[in-house]
């Protein structure tokens, strides 16, 4: 028996990449996931095909910029499944450019998305995580956030402010119900490239992440890892790149 065999699992963006990842891999190992993203059309394959290899899935369309959609998230998990044990906060944007190019459409949209979508799933879950006595936050941050790079400012802001939060909520909550988990991949091949806009740079970053990136698996099986450990036992911060990245 695995030890993620009685536990709900939440995803935020899992209709590709990281998130889909996680998904197949928590399933395999026994846990039910609860599924969220945009793309329904995605998930609706992802259910299927966990479901075809013996797994528990449920969806929902979730844009994260909605507390609504969080909300219906966690519900569909205590509906189904009788509780939640851990949302894994994964949906985000990446959009990068000089701070002189003032994208400020691109500015709001990763503010929107990777802060306040994490905020948005905080508070839809931490009442039920309460409620329980039990709860644990796992959420995808960034090395971007720890190596400041020109043309990430406002991306690698969002993630720290993520990073940040996690923390003080952390501290806010040893009581013992709560664990928060960071999680920072370096390059890994996921789509998050295709949301950058100036075709040069998204070519330059389309080039290290073919020399470079790592599968979502790899990050995946880091999530489990976080999960599986005993309630007394925390994850808090895991940076996972490849070897190679600078």
């Amino acid at each position: 028996m695995s030890t993620l065999d009685s536990k709900v699992v939440a995803v935020t963006g899992a209709s590709s990449g990281i998130g889909a990842a996680t998904a197949l891999e928590l399933a395999a190992r026994g846990a039910a996931v609860v599924l969220g993203a945009r793309r329904t059309d995605r998930l609706g394959s992802l259910v299927a095909r966990i479901r075809a290899e013996g797994g528990r899935a449920e969806m929902v369309e979730v844009d994260v910029t909605e507390r609504a959609d969080l909300e219906r998230l966690v519900a569909l998990a205590v509906e189904h499944f009788g509780r939640l044990d851990v949302l894994v906060s994964n949906a985000g944007v990446a959009r990068t450019a000089p701070m002189a190019d003032l994208d400020v459409d691109g500015w709001d949209a990763m503010i929107d998305v990777n802060l306040r979508g994490v905020l948005h799933g905080i508070a839809a879950a931490l009442p039920v995580f309460r409620g329980q006595g039990r709860g644990h936050f796992v959420t995808t941050v960034s090395t971007s956030g720890l190596k400041i790079v020109p043309t990430q400012a406002v991306y690698a802001g969002t993630k720290n402010a993520v990073r940040t939060l996690l923390e003080a909520l952390r501290q806010e909550s040893t009581d013992g119900v709560l664990r928060t988990t960071s999680i920072s991949p370096g390059y890994v091949r996921t789509e998050l490239l295709d949301h950058i806009d100036d075709p040069g740079q998204r070519e330059q970053a389309r080039q290290s992440m073919a020399s470079l990136g790592i599968s979502p698996d790899a990050v995946a099986r880091a999530v489990a890892f976080a999960i599986e450990q005993p309630d007394d036992v925390e994850i808090g911060d895991m940076t996972i790149r490849p070897t190679r990245q600078g």
